[in-house]
């Protein structure tokens, strides 16, 4: 009877151990799951600070050249935020000028036109029928000002500035994917065209009544995407 008694409580001192190990190993599981998912967390918001295309462009009111880095996010990348930098030679002023510029894009439809034969391939080929794009540069240099000068009656460029310009462009996009076995530094190539005014050309449009066609400007540029 002794012996049964020992062996009993031997028993359940040994299924209160693996009980209590078992619950240990939960409660560590859970604390590791949740840390590995705030490390993927913040692992994941310092990913999306990696550039996704670096872009160079011709005209758009940026200058006669301006390249930067941008990002592209949304469920189909139909959002794009690019920084770009552009130079504007000096022409008949002193000297040459910097500029730099913060755009914002929106491609709501995305097209592929591989030929029938391309059908059962990876897509090579892509077309966008429509970008808009909103955009705020600015020129670097002492002639140019946030606020109006004292030296201009008052009021008179009312809330104009020479400082900054608020751009509106539309455009058109077409994308070569580059196949895998080729890649080095991109996976696919984008050409676009862009079609744009500024505050300042609209104000002057419906002041001095000039053509809509001195108003308008075209830009092309390309992107290389390496995201």
């Amino acid at each position: 009877m002794k012996w049964n008694k020992y062996f009993i409580s031997i028993t359940m001192l040994m299924c209160s151990i693996c009980a209590t190990a078992a619950d240990s190993i939960s409660v560590v599981d859970t604390l590791n799951s949740k840390y590995e998912q705030r490390m993927l967390r913040k692992q994941k918001a310092w990913a999306s600070l990696v550039p996704t295309h670096f872009v160079i462009q011709n005209a758009g009111n940026m200058g006669v050249v301006s390249m930067g880095l941008g990002w592209s996010y949304g469920k189909r990348h139909q959002w794009e935020t690019d920084l770009l930098f552009g130079y504007i030679p000096k022409h008949q002023s002193t000297r040459g000028k910097l500029t730099s510029t913060l755009k914002g894009n929106y491609i709501p439809w995305h097209l592929n036109i591989n030929s029938k034969a391309d059908l059962n391939k990876t897509c090579k080929w892509s077309f966008e029928p429509l970008t808009v794009s909103l955009y705020i540069n600015t020129v670097y240099g002492h002639e140019f000002w946030k606020s109006q000068p004292g030296r201009y009656p008052d009021k008179y460029y009312e809330f104009m500035s020479t400082k900054f310009r608020l751009n509106l462009a539309l455009g058109q996009r077409i994308t070569f994917d580059i196949p895998k076995r080729k890649r080095l530094m991109h996976n696919r190539i984008t050409l676009f065209y862009e079609v744009g005014t500024c505050d300042l050309y609209v104000r002057s449009m419906f002041q001095s009544s000039i053509p809509l066609k001195d108003v308008l400007g075209l830009s092309i540029g390309l992107k290389f995407y390496n995201l």
